[in-house]
């Protein structure tokens, strides 16, 4: 009887050493401390021929660890989900200063939307939840990347050198990269045109403005040294 209480007592807290390893700065917790006091008890009581006693010491021993245990795993969970918690924000802040908020507006939302959830499991110590909300912050901005705005003004250009008119200019891949939707540039300058019931007549000079129609963010003056990705592959 006496090798099974302390084969017992003496495992479990030896099982629970082992699984932790790296969590030694909370290895001798209230808990930890209490197991191995109830386990010289059990181990005293037992010398002493009071099996029952000594059954009471090495219970409670045990369920001591089994606390302990459970304190360190959740001490450790808690360790995990406040770095991810840092990873997650910190690249909720970079993809905000590459301005994903207004070129992957759908990802960044989502994003936003997990970190509060994570920032809300963090605080009532659900770590399990906390470390997998960042994870889908992570998930959801994983295809961000710095993106050049796409240009709000275009300068009209002579005809003979570029072939400039709404028709044309709404089919270059900066600006809607499909010519069927030149109206929208129509309508968006036809005060700046010398006969605004007339689209077919623009002039070399005018500063074209190409507004928004899928809520893309636009700025700046188009210029041909920029490499600007196609409209139709903007997200």
């Amino acid at each position: 009887m006496k090798k099974f209480l302390c084969t017992v007592t003496f495992v479990s807290l030896f099982a629970l050493a082992a699984s932790n390893v790296f969590a030694a700065s909370y290895k001798n917790n209230t808990y930890q401390k209490l197991a191995r006091e109830y386990t010289i008890k059990a181990e005293k009581a037992l010398d002493a021929g009071e099996y029952e006693l000594s059954e009471e010491y090495a219970a409670k021993a045990q369920e001591n660890a089994a606390l302990s245990e459970a304190y360190i795993k959740h001490m450790l969970a808690r360790d995990t989900a406040t770095r991810n918690m840092t990873l997650a924000k910190n690249r909720i802040d970079f993809v905000k200063s590459i301005n994903a908020d207004r070129n992957f507006p759908i990802a960044f939302e989502a994003a936003t939307k997990f970190y509060e959830q994570a920032e809300s499991s963090y605080n009532s110590e659900d770590y399990e939840s906390a470390i997998s909300f960042c994870q889908q912050v992570i998930d959801a901005l994983a295809e961000v990347y710095e993106i050049t705005p796409l240009p709000k003004f275009y300068i009209v250009r002579p005809w003979a050198q570029t072939k400039d008119c709404f028709w044309n200019i709404s089919g270059r891949p900066y600006v809607y990269n499909n010519p069927f939707l030149w109206e929208n540039l129509y309508e968006a300058n036809k005060s700046s045109l010398p006969k605004p019931e007339d689209p077919n007549l623009i002039l070399p000079g005018m500063k074209m403005e190409i507004p928004s129609i899928s809520g893309e963010y636009r700025d700046g003056v188009y210029s041909p040294d920029v490499n600007y990705e196609p409209f139709s592959a903007r997200r």
